[in-house]
């Protein structure tokens, strides 16, 4: 690890540590670069997954989780 100068904008850093809960300007950072990585990785997974129908209705889901 090492320590590296940014400029931020003072307004959405403390939003965003409202909203987080994060204590510090550390904390908030590492919340919001980890949660970037989370949304592409998952949006680079369903990309990779594609797309398929499934014909499945909630009772027959419901009905399949009971047969396990």
């Amino acid at each position: 690890m090492h320590k590296t100068t940014v400029e931020i904008d003072e307004i959405l850093l403390e939003k965003a540590m409202k909203l987080s809960g994060a204590k510090t300007k550390k904390r908030v950072i590492e919340y919001g670069l980890r949660e970037l990585v989370r949304s592409i990785n998952r949006d680079l997974f369903k990309k990779e997954l594609g797309t398929f129908d499934l014909d499945l209705s909630l009772k027959d889901l419901e009905k399949m989780r009971e047969d396990e």
